[in-house]
């Protein structure tokens, strides 16, 4: 085992995680991210796993800015039925 494998890291809070943590979190990340989990190989490195996670986490932050707009115009069309049924889910 080289000892880049043997070493535990170190976080700024103190702890430590270990290299086997890191690569169980790795692994879960890998089974959240539809981009890596609908591949055929299971073997994806740790670096295009964050690669895709964080790629996934930017579609997320588009997806929600385009829909709150969508929302923001509807209700701001206060003749709309769908707008008064939104808000008052809101309420």
């Amino acid at each position: 085992m080289s000892s880049r494998r043997s070493r535990s890291r170190q976080s700024e809070g103190g702890s430590r995680i270990s290299d086997d943590q890191i690569a169980d979190l790795v692994s879960k990340l890998q089974r959240l991210i539809p981009e890596i989990r609908n591949r055929r190989s299971d073997k994806v490195s740790a670096s295009k796993v964050l690669q895709e996670t964080c790629n996934y986490i930017r579609s997320l932050h588009r997806e929600v800015d385009d829909l709150s707009e969508r929302l923001s115009e509807l209700l701001a069309d206060s003749d709309s039925e769908q707008a008064a049924i939104i808000r008052s889910l809101l309420m």
